[in-house]
Order: C-alpha cells, then structure tokens, then sequence
C-alpha cells in the first residue's frame, strides 16, 4: 500500500487546494442551486442490521441457485403433462405454457422426456474442500470488524462463474479448488483496510461481484496454495449522490444493475446500461470486464459512461484529481483498470454518467428474407447513423427458437391474427420459413423524434425487403433475453449442454464469419462424435459504424459421449479459431478470463502484453490479486 510520506503529502496538497477554492463557495442568492443528494460511509454505521440491502442478499443462496442460472424460483420445466412452462412470478413469462418448446426441443436435439439426468437437488458442505486458512490474517481481519465467513455454502457460491463446465461439475457435485473465506466490505475504506491485510500475511485476493462471468474469471487457480479471499462487493451497494448539474451519479461499485436502474428511476434518471446480465451483475464488474449494453447505440458501452474510477490495489489508491468529462495527460489511466478483471485492484466507486428517463419507449420487428438482406439493413442503418437504441438481428435458426418460447395463446382471435399474419409472410410474400430472418427494434426519447426516428428505420428496411412485423414481437424478443439463460439448466436436465459466445467484427466479414463459424460448430461436432445434429445460431446484437457485434450460440444432446465437457472444450475452442480466422475480435464484451488468455497475446501482440505485464508487475508485485486472468 502508499507510504504514510506518500499520503501526507497527499494530504498537504488537498488542503492548499481547499484554500484556494473556498472562497468561490459562496453563492450569490440568485443563483441556481445545485442539487446533490449524498450518503455517509455505511461501515460507520451503529447497527449493521440496519443498513439498507440490494435486490440480491448477502448470502446469495436465499435467492439464488447454487448450481445454476438465476433465481431459485425461476426455472422452465416440463410439466406431468409433458408441456412446458416458465415457473415464478419474476418476468412475463412467468407461470406461462409454451406448447412448441418440447417439439422444438426434442426435434432439434434428438433427446426425449425419458432420457433424464438431473442434477443434485442441494449441496453436500461436507464434500467441499476445507478451507485453508492463514490464522494471523483471520485474527487480524476479526479486529476490523468486517464480516467474513469460511462455511461452505458461502464459499461454493463464490468459487465459480457461469460457464459451462463450471455449472456441470456443480451439476455433479465436483469442487476443486474453492475461495477459503469471503469477506463482506460495506465501502472503499473497508477495501483498503482488506487489501492492506492481504499484503501483510501476503493472501490471494479475488474480486466477486454479480459472479455472471462466461470467462473463467472467477474460478480459483487449482494450484494456489496462499489462502483464497473472496472479496465480495455485494454489501457496497448505495447510490453515494447524484449530481443533477452535471448528470452524473457516483455509485459504489458492489450494486447490481437493476437495483442501480432502480434507484436512478426514483430520482428521474438511469444509465441505459443494460447488459442481458443487469438482474445480477454489478458496476464493478461491467466496469471490469469492459462491458456492454443492449441499449449502447444511445448511452454507449461502459467506456462511455464512465467518468470516474477509483480502484484499491496493492500500491494504494488509483483515481483522477478531477471529474472533468475529458483530460490530455497521457494515456488514460482508466483503460489500463476497465478490462482488469480484477487482476490489478478492487474497483470500489464509480461516476457514471445518467440521463433522465426517455419520456417515450417503443418496440418493434422487422421481418426479412433472409439474413442476408437483413445484414444489408442494419449495415444501411449504421451507415446513416440512426440506429434505434436497440437492434438486433436473429438468424432463421434463432427465429425458430424464439417461436418455439411463444406463450399459449388464450384468445381464437389473437391464434387467428397470427395465423393471418404467418399466411401473408410466408404466402402472400413468398418468405422461405426456413430463410426468412427477424430484427427486434426498441425506439427511446421525445415522443415526436421516436416517432420520426421509427419511420426512418423501417423505410430503409423496406429497401432490403423487410416487412414490418409489429411491436409484439419486439417487446417479447427483448423480454426473452432475461429469461433465455434459464434454457441451459432445462437442456442439462436431458442431456443436452450448450453456451454462448460473442465477437466484433468489421460489416465486410459478418456474413462469411456468420456462416462459417456456424459450419465449423456442425462439422467439429460430427468429427467429435457427436451422435446427434447440434444447434449452431447467431444474432447480430449491436452495430457500430465500422462493424458489429455477433452473438453465437451451440448446443448438442451429449448422450453416448464418454466426457462431453471435454468434447465442448475442443469444439469451443475451433469454433474461436474460427472466428479469429475469420477477422472477428477475441471477444467484444465477455471479457478474457482464463478461458480466452491463450489467444491475448496474438490479439494484442507481444508488446501490448508486456506493457499489460509491467503493470501488473508494478501494480501487485506480489500477485496479491491472484484470478490469473488475462496474464
């Protein structure tokens, strides 16, 4: 940590300052007041028990699964009847039938109701690894006050992410190497107090936050022998002010996105930030990770919202003297932390940039031929600079996907409108139903620019042949994303395992990347023995004026395979050769990891990972921030 020479003389230069702009505090009557609402440090708090809790509690297994996606009373199932349904009351699809999933299912997959392989209804403390624990680090941490816990549950809950492998050993009941203890900090000084043990008894720290990552970025190094913290970032959950003036909010980074959108909402504002994560990854992690929103065409992707950042790292505290919207001091500090993935520090404080609430929302949907034409219109809609805050591109592979997660419909006349609808597409027009493609559309600000905004949109589509299709289906597209990651525990329940991944790629190699990473997953798979045809889909999700980002998705029944992780791994694994092959990025917001660190240094070259070297070597000489990612 900083030296207390370092800190004085920190100290010394803050107080100069402070005299020289106290005079300027006063302010005439007149003079419009600026509003800023603030918040105290919760850890000077009397009772703890008192403080004021996020959407997601401390200890996550109240609400969450343990070994799988999302809420516990939130899961698609099939019934005794053999239909499924979506279970809970959370989204809009809750406690609803979808009558075509189990035929899409069962056809795309080859798998059957009666071949099951469920996973272990809960949690055996006694068959997870004891924690190692290093006694003057515990007997020191007791003496902050800060509360931490070694019990199982506790620690299982933080020892992994969401990749596929990570949730079928949970599956099974598999733990290797696990987070010795987990400690709760309730602001940034509790941070430093944490790191500055951590450096002391020299333990391996690892930043949790929402614990969504796709990346292997949470998984503890299987040969770490220091004691593993897990420091999680849950309790620093708190709106610390919001400066109307500037529009600008400064957040604790622990809180989650729709506690953050939530907030924000009371007072008027919100980021637009809505990664398909929101419900449950945090500030800290999006910051992190370098992520992005479904909503980025208008409020730009976490490196355009931020304004401020301040991280603890081993050497002490990294922040700018100011929060001026743009600076010219060398490189940007803030670039060598957004991306981190917390191998230099703890994000603990962000200022981000707020907006007030669009005063008008609108969905829509764009049917097209193919997706081709489809590619074709969205490039146009970059081109022109007019996308909606929301574009997204389905394949015909992902359209039938999206149909098959259609609700049962209670009214003849609404089942008579669609089949009206389905006639004149596919009939009247001559769409291919196993071409044609659907973009979803979301419109957002003054209700007359959305309005003029939309028509646009849907005149250049009409160009490349796209029909309007209605807002229905654009609100429903986009419900889906937050209930689509429950699929996944649905398919392993019968023998299907599946995941996702993404990249950025210039507008002339999105179709031959499409295409043949598509044709790579199929082809890999049959190679590999997979007795079954896999689901190889992408959706264009973000555009930008020199390219887009696309989304993949692969699934395949495993049945007969003798270790069907290790044969994901190696089709995963062709499928991002592919890609890179292909000229698409490394990945354009899942982040790094360990599981995408083999390929860095040919994406960055070797130069740009020895200067991301020396700054770890500078930063934590002593790999005090051990996940390994990214190095």
């Amino acid at each position: 940590m900083a030296s207390n020479s370092n800190i004085s003389e920190l100290q010394q230069n803050a107080k100069e300052r402070l005299r020289i702009i106290s005079g300027h505090l006063q302010k005439p009557a007149n003079r419009e007041q600026l509003r800023v609402s603030a918040n105290e440090c919760k850890a000077e708090a009397a009772d703890r028990s008192l403080e004021k809790t996020g959407t997601i509690p401390k200890r996550r297994q109240e609400t969450l699964k343990w070994n799988g996606w999302g809420y516990n009373d939130s899961k698609f199932m099939f019934n005794k009847k053999g239909q499924a349904e979506f279970t809970g009351k959370r989204y809009r699809l809750s406690g609803m039938v979808l009558p075509a999933l189990r035929e899409w299912f069962e056809k795309t997959f080859g798998a059957s109701l009666e071949h099951k392989t469920p996973a272990r209804s809960a949690l055996n403390p006694s068959e997870v690894p004891p924690p190692i624990l290093n006694e003057g680090f515990v007997q020191d941490l007791k003496g902050t006050a800060i509360p931490f816990s070694h019990e199982a549950e506790d620690r299982i809950f933080r020892a992994h992410g969401h990749c596929l492998h990570e949730v079928f050993a949970l599956r099974e009941g598999k733990f290797e190497r696990v987070p010795d203890l987990v400690v709760w900090p309730n602001c940034h000084n509790e941070v430093e107090k944490i790191v500055e043990l951590a450096c002391k008894h020299n333990i391996c720290v690892m930043p949790f936050g929402g614990g969504t990552s796709v990346s292997n970025a949470v998984e503890c190094p299987s040969d770490e022998k220091r004691t593993i913290l897990s420091l999680d970032t849950s309790q620093m959950n708190r709106i610390l002010w919001i400066d109307e003036k500037n529009l600008t909010a400064h957040v604790e980074a622990g809180i989650v996105g729709q506690d953050l959108e939530r907030l924000l909402n009371e007072s008027g504002y919100c980021t637009g930030h809505e990664p398909d994560s929101m419900e449950f990854s945090t500030l800290g992690g999006w910051v992190a990770t370098r992520a992005s929103g479904m909503k980025k065409n208008i409020y730009g992707n976490i490196e355009d919202l931020v304004v401020h950042i301040r991280m603890v790292t081993p050497r002490g505290v990294i922040e700018k003297s100011c929060q001026g919207p743009r600076m010219s001091t060398g490189p940007d500090i803030y670039h060598f932390i957004m991306g981190s993935e917390g191998t230099l520090g703890v994000v603990t404080e962000v200022t981000i940039k707020i907006r007030p609430i669009p005063e008008y929302q609108k969905y829509g949907s764009v049917v097209f031929p193919n997706f081709d034409q489809g590619v074709a219109c969205l490039r146009e809609v970059a081109k022109q600079r007019c996308a909606p805050a929301s574009i997204r591109l389905m394949d015909n592979e992902q359209f039938q996907f999206g149909h098959a997660l259609k609700p049962q419909v209670s009214s003849i006349f609404t089942s008579f409108l669609d089949g009206l609808k389905k006639f004149y597409i596919t009939k009247f027009k001559g769409f291919d139903p196993n071409q044609l493609c659907v973009a979803t559309l979301l419109f957002e600000g003054d209700r007359e620019k959305v309005l003029q905004h939309e028509k646009q949109v849907y005149d250049i589509a009409a160009k490349f042949g796209g029909l309007a299709a209605g807002e229905d289906n654009g609100q429903r597209g986009y419900m889906l994303t937050f209930v689509i990651a429950y699929l996944r525990d649905l398919g392993m329940d019968y023998y299907v395992i599946g995941e996702s991944f993404e990249t950025s790629v210039p507008w002339d190699r999105v179709l031959d990347l499409c295409s043949n990473v598509k044709e790579r997953i199929i082809r890999e798979c049959k190679e590999k023995g997979v007795q079954f045809p896999p689901l190889s889909t992408c959706r264009v999700t973000q555009t930008y004026d020199a390219g887009a980002c696309v989304y993949f998705y692969f699934a395949f029944n495993y049945r007969g395979l003798g270790d069907p992780i290790h044969v994901y791994d190696q089709i995963e694994h062709a499928a991002r050769e592919e890609i890179l092959a292909n000229g698409g990025s490394l990945s354009h917001h899942h982040g790094v990891g360990k599981l995408r660190k083999h390929w860095l240094q040919e994406t960055i070259s070797d130069v740009g990972l020895g200067m991301l070297r020396s700054v770890k070597e500078y930063v934590d000489p002593n790999n005090i921030f051990g996940n390994r990612n990214l190095l």
